[in-house]
């Protein structure tokens, strides 16, 4: 059996201070085709559709749909502030190699 995906108390905590779920929308973190090293996440705040995967936590919640669970399975969801600038980011174990955007990775 895969491990689920994890996010990170801070991650939680960004989605609560952006509004997120007061506005009745998750974060969405998918995996699409495409980008400099053959797959890219898609990370939007989007509604829950019934096939999705919710992680919940701080009253906030992160959504994967079906397709994109297997290339996340033991993924880390998490927030990073950096003086270039603050985005979600994720540490996938999958991920056999990624791009220095941080969005783009190969398995």
């Amino acid at each position: 059996m895969q491990l689920p995906p994890k996010v990170t108390p801070r991650a939680f905590e960004r989605l609560a201070e952006i509004g997120a779920g007061d506005q009745g929308k998750a974060l969405r973190v998918a995996v699409e085709g495409g980008g400099c090293s053959g797959f890219q996440y898609d990370i939007k705040l989007d509604d829950a559709a019934d096939e999705d995967m919710v992680l919940e936590g701080s009253g906030e919640r992160v959504v994967v749909d079906p397709v994109s669970l297997p290339f996340l399975a033991g993924a880390v969801i998490d927030f990073s502030e950096e003086l270039i600038g603050a985005r979600f980011t994720i540490d996938n174990p999958n991920a056999s190699s990624s791009c220095g955007c941080g969005t783009s990775f190969s398995m």
